[in-house]
């Protein structure tokens, strides 16, 4: 008699473990804390769906049929297995085999990227990151895909999003070396004049439009004659060309020697970005993605 596993109610599997663990109807019903005639109607809902008796009644006790026998250890082998998977064991950090994604600017890709790299190695040494550019990020579909575990940028908005405050970020106004910019201090008025590269990693949604707001708040205008999609495009094009650009002030100390940019001593609006790790719900009381942010965060802050 073959029957689909769908056709039968798991908890009628339970009833039957315990009534032929305690060879007992009185007592298996004392141990799942219902009453006798509960585990009579569960065992006539079994036998209807298996067609066996399953077990005979033997003065006060029970003996059980020997398909109920049959039935018996592979019974026993799944509920031990469910509990097993149902019991979360202490997270252990060492042994982690996964592959987190972390979905991050390429400005914060170079300047914690080797932090958060070290400290990986150094604590989770088993588990693999994968780390990706904003782009990728919204077309993966936000932190909605069960692709990003977790992303250090703007704070975003939903109802399943959790989002932690992480640092502010000043900018600085750059140009290459040998720039007439850097000679002296600029005026409101020559600021205006100078042409401007503009970082734009999401058409649309770029860190140009931030940028542009502050120059606009201070009067002051602002010409963008180029658009990148990256921090060390726009600093690799100032570095050969007359442009200037505004970058993340701790790439610029990180790299900006290597990168052939300096800053600007000007007026420039002031402009800060606030950062903050942001992560799905999904992921939220997952030990391993927690354990991640927190990896995330040491190394992000560390001096």
């Amino acid at each position: 008699m073959s029957i689909s596993i769908a056709a039968v109610d798991l908890n009628l599997l339970l009833v039957l473990h315990t009534v032929l663990t305690e060879r007992s109807v009185v007592r298996a019903a004392e141990r799942l804390h219902v009453t006798p005639s509960a585990i009579s109607n569960s065992l006539a809902r079994l036998r209807s769906v298996l067609g066996d008796p399953l077990v005979t009644r033997k003065g006060r006790g029970i003996v059980p049929t020997p398909r109920a026998l049959a039935l018996a250890p592979a019974i026993a082998r799944g509920l031990r297995e469910l509990e097993s998977g149902l019991h979360e064991a202490p997270f252990e950090p060492a042994r982690c085999t996964r592959t987190f994604t972390l979905a991050v600017a390429d400005a914060g890709q170079v300047t914690w990227g080797p932090r958060i790299a070290a400290r990986m190695a150094g604590e989770m040494p088993n588990a693999r990151l994968a780390v990706v550019g904003i782009a990728s990020l919204v077309a993966l579909g936000d932190l909605t895909s069960s692709q990003v575990d977790l992303h250090i940028g703007l704070a975003g908005r939903g109802a399943s999003l959790h989002v932690e405050p992480l640092l502010e970020e000043r900018t600085v106004l750059v140009a290459r070396e040998g720039h007439p910019a850097l000679t002296k201090r600029l005026s409101p008025r020559a600021l205006g004049a100078l042409h401007h590269v503009g970082v734009e990693m999401v058409p649309g949604k770029g860190f140009r439009d931030l940028v542009g707001t502050a120059y606009a708040r201070a009067g002051i205008r602002r010409e963008v004659v180029m658009t990148v999609p990256s921090f060390l495009t726009a600093a690799a094009v100032v570095s050969a060309t007359g442009l200037v650009a505004t970058l993340p002030e701790s790439l610029v100390t990180a790299q900006g020697a290597r990168l052939g940019v300096r800053g600007v001593n000007a007026p420039v609006p002031a402009h800060t970005v606030k950062l903050a790790l942001c992560w799905h719900d999904r992921t939220h009381a997952d030990p391993a993605a927690r354990y991640f942010r927190d990896l995330v965060r040491r190394a992000v802050l560390a001096a």
